[in-house]
């Protein structure tokens, strides 16, 4: 890893009317860093996203990033009417891609490829959440913020999403993922928790990826 951060989150201050959701939370993600953030539900972890994702501005504190961003939100925003293909084209534009090489690679690799050509208001929770994953990846972003990206997927479709999230990691991506539930700690760099609106630190992951490898 390098000294310079993807993400930077320096003292963040978040209240609703009177709730105080976030109070001084700081932390770094550097490239290569798979990081992630624990903590029960209502704790802030989606409030503190949409902050790092430029969706929600802090009342006082400040994110910094370098690099591109890639964003997998809880819940997918997507069009019921609109086909899995015309999604990533979609997106291509967007992010002004050449082509569809990526996105089709992640599509064959999470096992969707059979509905390529079928609205995404017919289609499951978990495949939604599968398109859902690749749009944020497509573009292969420096830095990718994932909330809860694993829910509804099978056990196969799960195993998945960490050798890729491992493989970003190893080509120099930052990753954080966020979740209410700490499943498989050990593939992380950083493990924080979240509690009652402070971060702090919940014990380290790895730096050697051997054991993750063989559990594979």
């Amino acid at each position: 890893m390098t000294g310079i951060a993807a993400l930077r989150v320096l003292d963040v201050h978040k209240a609703f009317r009177a709730r105080s959701v976030l109070r001084g939370v700081s932390f770094d993600v550097s490239p290569g860093e798979l990081a992630g953030v624990v903590g029960e539900n209502g704790a802030g972890k989606t409030t503190l996203l949409r902050i790092l994702a430029g969706q929600l501005g802090p009342d006082r504190g400040e994110v910094e990033l370098t690099g591109s961003l890639g964003y997998c939100p809880q819940h997918a925003v997507l069009n019921d009417a609109l086909t899995v293909d015309q999604h990533l084209r979609l997106f291509q534009v967007s992010y002004r891609l050449p082509d569809l090489g990526r996105a089709n690679e992640l599509v064959e690799r999470l096992g969707f490829a059979d509905y390529r050509n079928i609205p995404v208001g017919v289609l499951s929770g978990g495949t939604r959440q599968k398109l859902n994953l690749v749009l944020a990846l497509m573009h292969d972003p420096a830095l990718l913020l994932l909330d809860e990206p694993y829910q509804g997927f099978d056990w196969d479709t799960y195993l998945h999403f960490w050798r890729i999230a491992t493989e970003l990691s190893e080509a120099g991506r930052a990753v954080l993922v966020v979740s209410h539930l700490a499943y498989d700690k050990e593939r992380l760099d950083t493990l924080h928790r979240l509690d009652n609106g402070t971060l702090g630190e919940s014990g380290g992951g790895i730096r050697n990826r051997s054991a993750v490898d063989s559990r594979r």
